[in-house]
């Protein structure tokens, strides 16, 4: 249950999240990748990423789990009593959480309408930032939340897809600390396009038929700008290529082909315009040649700046519409969803493990801690999801089995209590 997850948690505070980054660490990585030709992936994905989300809802689950595992009569009505039993198990653990969350985030809270006393310094705010996300660890792991590596940020930051009309230039100096968590991992066109109707765009290149994307189903962000207060954001359908665009401090900026494509066409139209205009002028005004050129240029260096101009105007409108579709929650409200989703995972976790030992006859006797046990569990859950999913997720066996052994006693001194 939750006390048992998150009281290791407390025990090994910090282990698992990632310490505050160092942006000279992450600026070699960086370094790394540019060096590369064309990298599809951050090095090493595979073993990095292992996907863990339940993508099921709990009452998608409870009717596959019925359909396949406790058709009968007599075993549907134990299977949904013992469902009662865990929800009931887990309210109040996790409200407790979210109560100690928030009472760590609100003096940071930085959308808190309550009057504070005395203003914390700077360095108070980064020790509470980090209690915040040390506390938050736990429930970020249980919500089967995958923390992003430094590899993988360093690849979002320089590798760049085609696809996405706005690029973002991020100066790693303005910030004090980075972090990144992902789930639900998947390939394929992105539900919705990164910027507003990019088909309507000259410069998008948009092909008809949206491409392939590594992108998940929610990203969660700490980010903290020097002088500033920690950002928590989540959002949904964010392609790994695009994280950066996700940071709260950056600057739109234009890609080379962009820049190529309208220093061409200005180019080739200026030429057009000097040949046809210039020479007149040149003749009948009796101007200088070295003051037309100047003239000239300096009017294809103004047109030149509109036009960029212009076009950062417009790469800005589409990053503010596509963080504002697909920001889901912040700061403290996030907290909240996080515990939520922790809870649900938590359920489905043990929901699943108690149905599969059920089917396996094997005994709720504290065998969570037989490696035998545990292999089989694993193995039948990741095989069942993988069937009705379609998807390659790893199941946490061990905390499944240590948490419905926590259930079952918990029910069992209750039942003695109550006689």
């Amino acid at each position: 249950m939750l006390y048992t997850t998150l009281g290791a948690g407390r025990m090994f505070s910090g282990m698992g999240i990632p310490k505050a980054r160092s942006m000279g660490t992450l600026a070699g990585k960086m370094a790394e990748y540019r060096k590369m030709w064309k990298p599809i992936e951050p090095k090493d994905w595979i073993l990095q990423y292992q996907e863990r989300y339940i993508p099921l809802s709990k009452y998608q689950l409870m009717k596959h789990l019925v359909k396949d595992f406790h058709s009968a009569e007599l075993e549907r009505r134990g299977f949904l009593s013992f469902i009662d039993q865990l929800e009931s198990s887990l309210l109040q653990p996790y409200h407790s959480k979210l109560e100690e969350l928030q009472a760590l985030y609100d003096p940071i809270n930085p959308d808190s309408d309550a009057l504070f006393e005395t203003p914390l310094t700077d360095a108070e705010k980064l020790h509470k930032e980090k209690e915040v996300l040390d506390q938050l660890q736990p429930v970020l792991d249980q919500a089967n939340f995958n923390v992003l590596s430094e590899d993988a940020l360093a690849y979002a930051l320089i590798v760049h897809h085609p696809q996405d009309g706005v690029q973002v230039y991020v100066n790693l100096d303005k910030y004090e600390y980075i972090r990144f968590w992902a789930l639900g991992q998947r390939l394929g066109p992105l539900p919705a396009q990164m910027s507003t109707k990019p088909q309507d765009s000259f410069f998008s290149r948009s092909p008809r038929t949206p491409p392939d994307r590594r992108y998940f189903k929610r990203v969660l962000v700490a980010a903290r700008p020097r002088n500033g207060h920690m950002v928590l954001k989540c959002f949904k359908d964010i392609p790994l290529e695009g994280l950066e665009q996700l940071l709260p401090v950056v600057k739109v900026r234009t890609s080379s082909f962009d820049r190529t494509l309208i220093n061409t066409m200005l180019l080739v139209s200026g030429g057009i315009v000097f040949v046809n205009v210039g020479m007149v002028v040149l003749t009948d005004l009796k101007i200088g040649t070295s003051f037309l050129l100047f003239f000239f240029a300096g009017f294809m260096t103004f047109r030149a700046w509109k036009v960029f101009a212009q076009r950062r105007k417009v790469h800005s409108l589409e990053l503010a519409h596509m963080l504002y579709y697909k920001s889901t929650s912040n700061n403290s409200e996030l907290l909240g969803a996080l515990i939520l989703r922790a809870q649900e995972q938590h359920a489905k976790e043990v929901i699943l493990a108690h149905s599969i030992l059920k089917k396996l006859k094997l005994p709720f006797d504290g065998s969570e801690k037989d490696p035998e046990t545990i292999a089989q569990v694993k193995k039948h859950v990741e095989s069942w999801l993988k069937a009705r999913s379609g998807l390659e997720i790893s199941f946490s066996a061990e905390r499944a089995l240590q948490s419905l052994n926590n259930v079952i006693k918990t029910s069992n001194d209750k039942t003695l209590n109550s006689d």
